[in-house]
């Protein structure tokens, strides 16, 4: 076989053909690119767009009075989906089994949320850790899916105080309608109840913005260097006049009852020190979507742990306002302080009725500081007839019942204060008698009020008159450090005079230290209680209890009032849950005095 053999020429010819050759194909694949693949190319090439992202601030945290963490924030994975980046049949039904969810529902917070087509629309909030890991590794099987860590609130557990914090969440549509909120979007988090509320404006900062790159499918490239970010400015912080100790001490007494609520305040300033509401619930779950199952547990639960008692509560006070009727009755000079008036047998007949004193043998002669004293309802009868239910009502509305307090939290009743309008609205003009003054007298009747305006009235009565509005701030920090703090402010004053308010805090005292007082139960050698009991009859079950007290009564720092419901006398339940609350603040107070002289004597 010959071997083939080139001559020189043939070898150039070949080298020229091999060169043409690829000058062929490289002129082929650049027409393929710029000419045949050009409309595909350059919509792969649109696609791949700089994303405007939000950037959340941190919403400011909440300390209690001694500057403990109440509420902050906790890192949590939000995945969102952006619509014009979805593949059709792909993307859904893959983020749908990831999130565990079904499309439908992927699709209702789509349109719950959805801003535009070109950004992040949230799907699932507080995503595990797990779920962020396989839209990283399978990021293909997920075009338009993306994620961002975001931060979401958390509560302090186990101490009832779901009351005043509150809680936040996704702004609504409704939410935007009702108010003006230019800065926010669907999707945006805002305070839904409780201070989150009130203070929403100054915990939720403002909102920065980022741009990133990314391409066709969705894949992050970075940040896009030709556009600034606009840094999101943090909310600012709040110290509350919640102490963390009393709060705790006052959701662990309650624990055992079926329902009720506390609240302390410091008469001095109107600070409230504590609140709480039994049961309630845990402001968490609201840091995430809800499971169906556990919002039907809570709305159904017959105990009401969705009732804001201290706020939205509304209940009849019992003797707790015969201070009212007493004082009432001694500013318009229907009696004296040293008045008597027909003895109490246990019972006082009006027309063709006998309305009863709760202690049946009665309590016999009586003035009108032992009248407290004892809590007699028939010195209270002649009282309430004297006055009308007109000027019982009038009296009523000037110590606060019947009107909002103002305290800086949401949804707040006023309650009821009925007077001759409300009884002709109700039964009819000359369709009603008097003997309904007889009930509102001892604070019955259609008369309801809220824990927190008697509260607001007790410290009133041991304040010389003088009633602060209740606050649970104290101030406001900003994130730029400035501090601004919230000053007492004067609500309004008790339409008693200084004689009067000596009458009502002299029945106050003897409650705890009279021979014959409904709550001796409280006397104790380490300081001074003063209160008053109260077991409101109600039509749903057994009587509600109550006690309001008063420490120290020389120079007074706490007022504590307790409701327990359903649970019968006053003297016997309220009275106790109340004084545990008291010996809590009394006795941090003294181990704080005595650590302080301590101190000074180590000095000396």
């Amino acid at each position: 076989m010959n071997k083939l053999i080139l001559t020189t020429t043939q070898k150039e010819k070949v080298a020229l053909a091999l060169i043409a050759a690829v000058i062929i194909f490289l002129v082929a694949g650049l027409v393929k690119l710029q000419i045949v693949d050009h409309p595909q190319l350059a919509a792969q090439s649109e696609n791949n767009r700089i994303r405007v992202v939000p950037i959340t601030p941190r919403r400011g945290v909440v300390y209690d009075r001694e500057n403990r963490r109440l509420i902050d924030n906790r890192p949590s994975y939000t995945v969102s989906v952006v619509l014009a980046e979805m593949v059709p049949d792909e993307t859904l039904a893959n983020v749908a089994e990831l999130l565990g969810l079904d499309t439908l529902e992927i699709r209702r917070r789509i349109r719950k949320n959805l801003v535009n087509r070109y950004q992040p629309t949230p799907v699932k909030r507080d995503a595990a850790f797990e779920i962020i890991a396989v839209l990283e590794e399978q990021s293909f099987r997920f075009p338009g899916v993306t994620y961002q860590i975001e931060q979401v609130r958390r509560y302090p557990e186990n101490m009832s105080s779901e009351t005043f914090t509150g809680y936040v969440g996704e702004v609504s549509s409704e939410d935007l309608g009702r108010h003006s909120y230019p800065e926010l979007r669907l999707g945006s988090m805002i305070g839904k109840k409780g201070l989150e509320r009130y203070y929403d404006s100054h915990l939720r900062g403002q909102e920065g913005t980022a741009c990133i790159e990314v391409t066709a499918t969705g894949q992050i490239l970075g940040q896009y260097e030709d556009r600034l970010e606009v840094s999101a400015v943090p909310g600012a912080d709040l110290i509350l006049t919640i102490d963390l100790d009393l709060q705790q001490a006052c959701s662990d007494v309650l624990d055992t009852f079926c329902c009720g609520t506390i609240v302390a305040a410091d008469p001095r300033t109107g600070e409230i020190l504590a609140m709480t509401s039994y049961p309630s619930y845990d402001a968490n779950i609201f840091s995430s979507v809800i499971p169906d199952s556990v919002w039907q547990d809570i709305s159904s639960d017959s105990s009401h742990p969705l009732l804001n008692r201290p706020l939205k509560g509304l209940y009849p006070p019992g003797s707790t306002v015969k201070f009212v009727t007493v004082g009432a009755a001694l500013e318009e000079g229907l009696v004296t302080a040293s008045s008597t008036l027909q003895p109490c047998l246990g019972g006082y007949k009006f027309g063709n009725r006998v309305f009863h004193c709760w202690r049946p043998d009665g309590h016999g002669w009586l003035n009108a500081v032992h009248s407290i004293e004892q809590s007699c309802n028939i010195y209270m009868y002649q009282l309430g007839l004297k006055l009308g239910v007109d000027l019982l009502s009038r009296y009523y509305g000037h110590c606060g019942f019947g009107r909002a307090t103002g305290i800086d939290l949401p949804g707040e009743e006023v309650g009821l204060n009925p007077n001759s309008t409300y009884y002709d609205q109700r039964f009819g003009p000359n369709k009603w008698t008097r003997a309904l003054v007889m009930n509102n007298s001892i604070g019955q009747g259609e008369v309801l009020v809220t824990v927190l305006q008697l509260v607001q009235f007790v410290n009133g009565i041991i304040n010389d008159g003088v009633v602060y509005r209740p606050h649970i701030v104290k101030n406001i920090v900003d994130a730029n450090g400035e501090e601004t703090t919230i000053a007492p402010e004067v609500s309004f004053r008790l339409p008693f005079t200084p004689s009067t308010l000596d009458v009502l805090c002299e029945g106050l005292r003897l409650v705890v230290e009279g021979e014959h007082g409904t709550a001796r139960s409280l006397q104790t050698d380490q300081y001074t209680v003063g209160g008053k009991t109260g077991t409101a009859q109600n039509p749903h079950g057994e009587n509600h209890s109550w006690f309001v007290g008063v420490a120290p009564l020389e120079n007074p720092e706490i007022v504590v009032c307790a409701l327990v419901e359903n649970a019968g006398h006053g003297s016997e339940v309220a009275v106790p849950v109340v004084g545990e609350i008291i010996k809590s603040y009394m006795q941090k107070r003294l181990d704080t005095t005595d650590l302080a002289a301590a101190s000074i004597g180590d000095k000396d």
